[in-house]
């Protein structure tokens, strides 16, 4: 079983491509290789595959990246199956896990939401849905600032607040609110909840 993560950027027209697009190539490098693992296509749509442990960290990822940019935001359908079929492009190959994805951003544009989660058990569907559209309530508001701190906390989890001071050159009081205004240890609860209700598929 693999999960598949379909998105497309909010309000894609209204910044500057080059500077989101390399933001978001060189995040998704550093989790495979284009376009066997990853693609962007259709000028601000991409589509990655990762193991299902790592989902819910990877879609925090995409959405702190590009939430750190004024006025940007992304939808994100994350699809749990199966991959029957393998090509050299991700957006060549086939099975459950890419028509749920796929299928499951198209509901998304049309019913105003910024996540979702398709899996082929309705009752872990239901669960998960009802956690995501509460939690993206918060992720949906954060600040370029908040956006900012949590990607850094995601890609490199050993990272004190002190190095997070020093990095953003503000003080380690500010950082410590900042992740408290972002509920950045109930972040860390709904990631491990997550892995558990996904293994049990």
């Amino acid at each position: 079983m693999i999960a598949v993560i379909t998105g497309d950027i909010i309000n894609s027209q209204h910044a500057h491509t080059e500077v989101w697009i390399t933001r978001l190539k060189n995040l998704l490098e550093n989790w495979g290789s284009s376009p066997l693992a990853w693609e962007i296509y259709r000028g601000d749509e991409f589509q990655f595959k990762c193991s299902i442990d790592e989902v819910f960290w990877r879609f925090l990822a995409i959405k702190s990246l590009i939430r750190s940019q004024e006025n940007l935001d992304v939808r994100i359908a994350i699809g749990i199956g199966e991959e029957n079929f393998s090509s050299e492009k991700i957006t060549e190959s086939n099975g459950t896990a890419y028509v749920h994805s796929g299928r499951l951003l198209d509901d998304l544009k049309s019913d105003g939401h910024t996540v979702s989660i398709k899996t082929s058990n309705e009752a872990v569907d239901r669960d998960l849905n009802i956690l995501l559209k509460w939690s993206s309530k918060d992720f949906d508001s954060w600040t370029v600032a908040t956006a900012e701190i949590i990607h850094e906390m995601i890609m490199n989890q050993d990272i004190t607040q002190e190095d997070l001071a020093k990095k953003f050159a503000i003080s380690q009081s500010s950082v410590s609110q900042r992740l408290k205004r972002a509920n950045y240890e109930l972040i860390v609860e709904t990631n491990q909840y997550f892995r558990k209700k996904i293994s049990e598929l």
